[in-house]
């Protein structure tokens, strides 16, 4: 193993947390403002990129953090080391309601591709990178973006998804379509591509966006049932309008009739 082999274990149900046992000089690397708790003996430090030490020298730190400004996270990450003699704990949480997935990455030929927003920490050694999408369509209408992330190495990675997730095995030649913001992750054998709805009633009417993913086995996938796009979208429109807004009772039966009224 080339990583830092940590132990973990993840408390909770919607709101979870992952827990990391460390040993004595041992390393996890986290997103900026993902830690939760840590206990004593356990040094922090900020660096570049995702200290896996891959590209060499202070250009491949910039590289690195520089490819993740594309992706839309910090330039900097944050490690945690184990300092002391004995094993020590550190904690790291979810930025919204849903599910934290324990990625073995020496199960899955040592690389994953995820949402650009999905990876929350892993063993030092892991490499997190960029994945672009090989197919335009796919780049222009993929609704999460052409460019998504990609975890390397034979570690332990943690993922974050909204909802409940669900891993889907597909076989040779088997197909799912899924709507592209419910993809959380996948395997690099996975063929992506984005496909547009047929007919125009459901293009325009069907409330469900005029494109979806087409994943194609073999391989496997994690879907999650709430997208945080989906649910920020949510939380917009039942918030309250500001002051001179047209809209009145937040939409409600009660704010329809003030407006037939001639209500102000």
């Amino acid at each position: 193993m080339n990583n830092h082999e940590i132990d973990y274990k993840i408390h909770g149900d919607d709101m979870q947390f992952v827990e990391v046992e460390l040993d004595p000089q041992e390393t996890v690397v986290a997103e900026a403002g993902a830690l939760m708790m840590m206990e004593d003996h356990i040094e922090m430090e900020t660096i570049f990129g995702d200290g896996s030490g891959s590209g060499g020298g202070l250009f491949g730190k910039i590289m690195g953090a520089g490819k993740r400004v594309l992706t839309g996270e910090s330039l900097f990450m944050t490690t945690f080391t184990n300092t002391g003699s004995g094993k020590r704990h550190v904690s790291f949480a979810s930025p919204y309601p849903g599910k934290i997935i324990p990625m073995d990455l020496s199960e899955h030929s040592g690389k994953i591709i995820c949402q650009k927003d999905a990876f929350l920490a892993a063993a030092k050694g892991v490499s997190v990178g960029i994945e672009f999408q090989r197919k335009l369509g796919t780049g222009f209408f993929g609704g999460e973006g052409f460019i998504m992330q990609k975890l390397e190495g034979d570690g332990l990675a943690f993922v974050h998804a909204g909802g409940t997730i669900i891993e889907k095995k597909l076989q040779p030649g088997e197909s799912l379509r899924v709507d592209t913001g419910c993809l959380v992750a996948m395997t690099h054998d996975i063929d992506y591509s984005i496909e547009t709805v047929k007919g125009v009633k459901t293009a325009l009417f069907g409330g469900e966006g005029l494109f979806f993913a087409t994943l194609r086995g073999p391989g496997t996938v994690w879907i999650q049932s709430l997208p945080f796009s989906r649910l920020a979208s949510r939380v917009f429109a039942s918030a309250p309008q500001m002051p001179g807004s047209s809209s009145k009772g937040e939409g409600s039966v009660a704010g329809g009739l003030f407006d037939l009224l001639g209500g102000k």
